[in-house]
Order: C-alpha cells, then structure tokens, then sequence
C-alpha cells in the first residue's frame, strides 16, 4: 500500500518562550516492512541549526535548536511511504521452545532486550491480567498474544485523548476504558510479564478510527525469534500488516514522542494539528 500523508502541528504560546533543544521524531521508519519514498519537515519559526542521527533505539531523530523567543512554533511533515508486509505471519519462531510460555531468550538476545523486558514496575493487576488471558490458551505463544489483543480490542471502551502520556497499565485495567496508547502500554506490560520483549510504537494507521478528525496512531510490538519485531494494534484487535506506517518505537513511550523538548518561560501553551492521509495506489501505478 502507498500511502501519502501530511501532518500539521502549531503549539501556541501566551507569550514569548525559549525554547531548550527540541527533538523530532517524525520520519517514518525504513526497513523491510516499509520503504520511504519522499519526506520533508517544515518548521516555523526556522531553527538557528539542526542535525539529524539516529537516536538510542534506532529512530531517525531530528535535533534542532533555537536562539530567540518564539510566541508560536509550526511543524509540517510530509511524506510517501509503501507498506510492504500483507501477511503479519509470514515467519517461523526460529527456536521451538520459543513456541509456549514463559518466554527465556537466550544471551546475548537477552541482554540486548533488556529495556522492552523490564517488570521492575509491574502490578499484580497486571500479572493477573496476563494470565486471565493466557488461561485456555494451552500458553502458546502466538495464541497468546493473538488473545491478548482481542482482549484489549473488546473488553476496553475506546476513547480518544489528544495529549498527555499513556496511562499507567493497571489505571486501565481498573477503568475499562482507554486511547490506543493506554491499550499499547497495557499489551506491553502483559507481554513482559509473560518474559516477551515488547515495546511501544507512534505512527499511523490508516483506518484505525472512524473519527472525522485524524490522529497519530500507537500500538505495540513484540520481539519474535526468526520475525524480529513484528506488530500488534489492541485498538483495532489486529496484527500489524501494511495499513500501518511506523514512524518511531521505544521501550518507554517518552521516547518514540514526536516531539519532545522543553521550554523556558511561563507561558501556558496549546496544541491544534490537522492530519490529512490517502492512499495514492500500488507501487507500479505511481510510478515505483
């Protein structure tokens, strides 16, 4: 699926602010799954010097920093990008043992995994949780994190929230309610408890809501054995395919935000963004 898409985010300030270091992670992801074909970012006003990396995790980062007061900034991303996996199951688990749970990696994987297995915060609402589901499962792994994502997609009223951080897991677990964000927190922490690594991801999905307003997507992925990292959306009750554009990913949401910066002064700020997403056709009829 090619898919084109604009995204456009002014924060307001009631006066002049410094703005410290910002950084944007607002590129999409290039890997097998997904081919970028075009990309800009605009920002007003211009940033007195930038420079683009790849930040801890592997998410191209931009970097910009500003030298005089601003009353407002404006961001415009823009891009093409072809999602290319149809079949979210295209893979076998490359180690047998892997096929039921608990979940063990083994060293070096492990050690590498470590921030998307961490449980030093987990609740026992949420190991309760896990395992409720786990129960008529036969504790096999694709089975279980299939069940877990239906049971997030049809257990939870879906809300929509335009800012502010997921909500802790076991806030979730107790209001029966939640944005796509508290549902991919709560299937990561469900995932860690069962020892599989997990992490969340910010991007788009395109038909992920019936709003009329459009808005940034997130979900979370898993980290399979011979599939990598391989996607699942509870607020759509799917397995990632090619309807969704990856733009960042982190074990700790903080750190696959958009935008994430502070500023000096104290002045109150808004937000308002507008998305706009079509699909523009197969690769072959535009032109790949």
């Amino acid at each position: 699926m090619r898919i084109s898409l604009t995204h456009s985010t002014v924060y307001r300030y009631e006066g002049p602010v410094y703005l410290e270091p910002q950084t944007f992670r607002m590129r999409p992801r290039e890997d097998a799954a997904q081919r970028l074909w075009q990309y800009a970012l605009e920002i007003s006003p211009a940033p007195a010097g930038k420079t683009e990396c790849l930040d801890q995790d592997g998410n191209v980062a931009l970097e910009a920093w500003f030298d005089r007061p601003v009353e407002q900034l404006s961001l415009k991303s823009s891009f093409e990008v072809e999602t290319l996996r149809e079949n979210p199951f295209d893979f076998i688990l490359a180690d047998a043992r892997m096929a039921t749970l608990p979940f063990v990696y083994r060293e070096p994987l492990r050690s590498a995994l470590a921030p998307s297995l961490d449980t030093s915060e987990e609740s026992a609402a949420v190991r309760d949780f896990a395992m409720s589901v786990v129960n008529g499962t036969g504790s096999q792994t694709l089975v279980f994190l299939t069940a877990l994502n239906r049971t997030l997609f049809d257990a939870f009223r879906h809300v929509v929230r335009d800012d502010g951080p997921p909500h802790p897991p076991e806030v979730t677990i107790r209001s029966k309610e939640a944005s796509c964000r508290d549902l991919a927190m709560l299937f990561c922490a469900a995932c860690r408890s069962m020892g599989i690594a997990a992490r969340f991801v910010s991007g788009y999905g395109y038909g992920a809501d019936e709003q009329e307003q459009s808005y940034m997507h997130a979900w979370a992925e898993v980290y399979l054995p011979g599939g990598g990292w391989r996607g699942y959306d509870p607020a759509q009750g799917l397995a990632v395919a090619d309807s969704h554009v990856v733009v960042a990913a982190a074990a700790d949401p903080r750190l696959a935000a958009p935008l994430s910066g502070t500023y000096r002064g104290a002045a109150r700020s808004k937000m308002e963004f507008s998305i706009a997403m079509q699909v523009v056709g197969d690769a072959a009829s535009a032109g790949a």
